[in-house]
C-alpha cells in the first residue's frame, strides 16, 4: 500500500485527499491534535507536524489489539462485549476477513487504564477459553501490545535529531483540510504555495506532514521496468551517481514476472543537472541495459 502523497499549501491549509482521510479516519468536524518538530541542517526536512485524533496525554495508555474470531454471526459482538467487560475502551478499529481462513480479524486500537493491564486480560482470556466458557467461543487469538506512539516524540528520528517546538490546541477538521495558521501561522508564515509530503501510519492512526528546506528541489521520477531481481537497483542507480537524494520509493507489479513500475520522489538540490537533462541522461542509460527500462514521466514538485 503506498502510504504517502504530496499536496501543496494553499490558503494555510494541508488538503487531504479522500483515500487518506477514510483510511486515517479523519472525521469533518473532528478535534486533530497536533505538534511540530524542526530539524537540523542535515537532510531535507525543515518541520514535521504529527496530526493525531488522540489527545498527547493519552499516548502512553494507547494499546493496539488484535481480535481473531470465527468468520460467523455474533463473532463481532462476542468480542466486543469481552473487552467492553475488561473495561477497555474502544478507539479507531477496522476489521477485514483472514486471507484463506475462515476468520475475521478486528484490528482495534484503544485506551487500558494502566500499563501491564493487557497481559491480565490475555490471562483472563486464556482462562475463560480453557474453561470453555461460552462468552469467548467465537474469539480464536487476542494479540495484545503497546502502541508505542511515543515513539514519534523521541528527539532522535531516522538518524536525524529533531527538536519539538510547539504543541498545538486541538483544530477542528473542516473540507478535508487542516488549518495551518491557527496554531503555526507565527512559525510556518512562509510555507505559502509550497509542497508538503504526507506520510500516513495505519497502524498507530498518526498522520506525518514533512515541510523541505527552501534549496529542496523535489522531483517525480515514474519508470516502467522489468519484474526481476536486480531491477530497481539497475534503475536507480544512475540517481546516486549524480547526488540525487532519494526520499521515497513506491513499485508495484503491472504484469508478474514481466513489468512493473517504479515511481520515486528526490532532492535534486546536490545535483548540477536540471530535470530535462536527467531525463536525457537516464534515457540513455536506461536504452543500454538488459531488459526493457523505459521512463514514463519525470516532473519537478513545487
Amino acid at each position: 500500500m503506498k502510504n504517502w502523497e504530496f499536496t501543496k499549501i494553499e490558503n494555510s491549509k494541508i488538503r487531504m485527499d479522500g483515500w487518506l482521510t477514510d483510511i486515517m479516519g479523519l472525521v469533518e468536524g473532528g478535534y486533530i491534535y497536533s505538534s511540530l518538530f524542526g530539524y537540523p541542517d542535515k537532510g531535507p526536512k525543515r518541520y514535521e507536524l504529527i496530526l493525531s485524533m488522540y489527545p498527547h496525554e493519552n499516548f502512553r495508555t494507547l494499546t493496539h489489539i488484535d481480535v481473531y474470531m470465527e468468520d460467523v454471526p455474533g463473532a463481532t459482538v462476542q468480542s466486543a462485549k469481552f473487552l467492553g467487560e475488561q473495561g477497555i475502551n474502544i478507539l479507531n478499529s477496522v476489521s477485514l476477513n483472514g486471507i484463506s481462513e475462515t476468520v475475521i480479524i478486528w484490528n482495534i486500537m484503544c485506551e487500558l487504564n494502566f500499563a501491564g493491564e493487557g497481559d491480565i486480560i490475555k490471562e483472563r482470556f486464556s482462562q475463560l477459553k480453557a474453561a470453555e466458557d461460552p462468552s469467548v467461543s467465537l474469539i480464536k487469538y487476542i494479540s495484545i501490545k503497546p502502541a508505542n506512539i511515543g515513539r514519534m516524540f523521541r528527539r532522535e528520528s531516522e538518524g536525524q535529531t529533531k527538536e519539538e517546538i510547539r504543541r498545538g490546541s486541538p483544530i477542528t477538521f473542516r473540507s478535508g483540510s487542516f488549518d495551518l495558521s491557527t496554531e503555526y501561522g507565527d512559525i510556518l508564515s512562509d510555507v505559502e504555495g509550497s509542497e508538503a509530503m504526507i506520510t500516513v501510519d495505519p497502524s498507530s492512526w498518526l498522520v506525518s506532514v514533512v515541510f523541505f528546506k527552501k534549496d529542496t528541489r523535489l522531483i517525480k521520477v515514474n519508470i516502467s521496468i522489468p519484474d526481476c531481481p536486480g531491477a530497481i537497483n539497475t534503475a536507480l542507480e544512475p540517481l546516486a551517481g549524480e547526488k540525487i537524494n532519494i526520499i521515497s520509493v513506491f513499485s508495484k507489479i503491472v504484469i508478474s514476472y514481466q513489468t512493473m513500475t517504479l515511481e520515486v520522489v528526490a532532492d535534486m538540490k546536490n545535483s548540477s543537472l536540471t530535470a530535462d537533462e536527467l531525463r536525457a541522461s537516464l534515457d540513455g542509460y536506461l536504452e543500454k541495459q538488459n531488459g526493457i527500462f523505459r521512463i514514463i514521466d519525470i516532473s519537478g514538485l513545487g
